[in-house]
């Protein structure tokens, strides 16, 4: 198995499924605490590889995948629950949901000049016209964690309330 090849211009090729960055690195690359990445593994999100001693690692394809996650959770206002359920919908169908949504979302902001302007921040830059930058695909059907049921108290899921997870997550954007 090679991990690492070179191209014709004596380029090195990088497989992007090879867990290289610790949990520091990672969170630096998408601007993030190294605790939202936690989050983001309980959740059920992310399974970064471990080391012999329990060191997460985290692949170029774990990186667009939180960058995914950030997009839809700070542009286009998807939960962390929410973007579980599009994770697990793109694996059992094969497909890219995230790319065919993102695309559709930007069609309808061009075409409707006068929604998108409702979707615009306080620098004045439409939200989520921009999707995430890495490799800028959505995680590849079948490289995503497995679904993990984790029980939420019966508070948290009152409208109005929030879990101690949605609390740290919501700390982090601000």
């Amino acid at each position: 198995m090679a991990v690492v090849g070179t191209t014709e211009m004596g380029r090195l090729d990088r497989d992007p499924t090879r867990p290289v960055y610790v949990i520091s690195v990672a969170a630096s690359i998408v601007s993030v605490h190294p605790r939202t990445l936690r989050i983001y593994e309980d959740e059920g999100l992310l399974c970064p590889a471990r080391t012999a001693t329990n060191i997460r690692l985290y692949s170029e394809e774990d990186v667009r995948r939180i960058l995914w996650i950030r997009h839809l959770t700070q542009n286009r206002g998807v939960n962390l629950a929410g973007i579980r359920i599009l994770f697990e919908l793109e694996e059992r169908l094969g497909t890219r949901i995230l790319e065919t949504l993102f695309d559709e979302a930007n069609a309808f902001d061009e075409a409707h000049p006068e929604a998108a302007d409702r979707g615009r921040d306080a620098t004045g830059s439409a939200a989520g016209s921009q999707a995430p930058t890495a490799g800028s695909q959505a995680p590849a059907a079948g490289s995503q964690a497995p679904a993990r049921q984790s029980p939420q108290p019966a508070e948290a899921t009152q409208p109005g309330l929030t879990s101690p997870t949605r609390q740290a997550v919501s700390a982090d954007h601000h």
